[in-house]
């Protein structure tokens, strides 16, 4: 069976949550724009002043909307030179994350372990107590805050219930990967080292530092983040900047080299809740297959993503200085993260600039 074929089955069972710029300059040495923290006030750069292709903007934009999208942006050195609503969405619109707010969760983790309230590598247990799952307790403490931020907590992944009997055994931590709600545990994790909930620390720690807006919400088992598209675009453009906003560092950066880097030997195409293009193989969720090659061929190597449910998105791509945002329903089939719709929209974007 092939690769493509075998990704089509995969993505199917989902219920769920290049080339180098011809002129460079424009884009590289131009300083980088942080919008303020408060307003609607945001630079803006045009096309022409990119020396992109114009032609390849409304092809885009009919796709995207053809595609159910309900926002796209495209930030390049920080400033908008895309910024489109579809569907009746409009720029005040919130709209949830999905999957692709597992980085939230990965970043205000790497947030408290730089305020020394935890180590990443300390068991699970050792913040939240003893029996969280139904595993024995040798092998419950091998689970760390680590194996939750990579996916290798060896928790079985038949269901996505985040509740002790739900928790149950299927590999010792670090030996399997597969993706599970359970990295929400690392929200308690940071709530009992702080001594604050979840939803404070997370906005004086990271959402009112960089401009956001937005507030997380409880949908069935899942803690999902809503929020406008620019928030999202603020956070894409923090960690553009390796967890700077501006002058002030927000994520220290050895764990943002950490956390979108590849975490483990079994996964190449994932760090601390991001996904990596580029990679030499990669996994996907709901499936122990491993697939060669980039994740999106059709993007730039150097691409990390935050991936969510019907296709919400942050493309984060260091070397063109670029973040780009996608909310909407799903493009065409439901999924939890990557789906074919990423290829396609690849091309047109890549269009742009070639």
């Amino acid at each position: 069976m092939t690769k493509n074929i075998c990704k089509i089955l995969i993505l199917f069972t989902f219920f769920s949550c290049s080339k180098e710029d011809n002129d460079t300059t424009t884009t590289t040495n131009q300083t980088m724009y942080f919008p303020p923290l408060t307003g609607t006030t945001w630079e803006t750069q045009s096309i022409s002043d990119l020396k992109w292709n114009q032609n390849a903007v409304q092809p885009l934009l009919d796709y995207l909307e053809l595609k159910h999208s309900k926002s796209f942006i495209v930030l390049v050195n920080g400033r908008i030179v895309l910024e489109n609503y579809f569907n009746g969405h409009t720029a005040s619109t919130n709209w949830y994350w999905a999957s692709a707010g597992k980085t939230l969760t990965s970043t205000v983790t790497g947030i408290a372990q730089q305020e020394n309230l935890l180590n990443i590598n300390n068991k699970v247990s050792q913040y939240i107590g003893t029996g969280w799952t139904s595993e024995t307790l040798a092998k419950e403490n091998l689970i760390t805050c680590k194996n939750l931020l990579t996916m290798t907590s060896g928790v079985d992944d038949t269901t996505d219930e985040v509740d002790p009997a739900s928790l149950i055994y299927k590999a010792d931590a670090g030996t399997r990967w597969a993706y599970h709600n359970v990295y929400v545990k690392l929200q308690d994790v940071v709530a009992q080292a702080s001594g604050q909930t979840w939803g404070n620390y997370f906005n004086t720690k990271l959402r009112d530092k960089i401009g956001m807006n937005g507030n997380w919400v409880q949908i069935d088992v899942n803690s999902v983040y809503m929020s406008n598209s620019r928030s999202m675009a603020r956070f894409g453009l923090l960690m553009l900047n390796k967890g700077k906003w501006d002058n002030n560092t927000i994520l220290n950066e050895t764990f943002f080299n950490e956390a979108t880097n590849t975490s483990q030997n079994i996964n190449l195409g994932y760090g601390y809740l991001w996904w990596l293009n580029g990679k030499s193989n990669y996994h996907l969720p709901q499936s122990q297959l491993t697939f060669p090659g980039s994740i999106i061929p059709t993007a730039p190597n150097d691409m990390f993503m935050a991936l969510g449910k019907n296709d919400q998105k942050i493309y984060v791509i260091p070397s063109k200085k670029m973040v780009i945002i996608r909310m909407g329903d799903a493009a065409d089939d439901v999924n939890l993260a990557l789906s074919d719709f990423d290829e396609t929209l690849w091309e047109k974007i890549s269009a742009l600039y070639k």
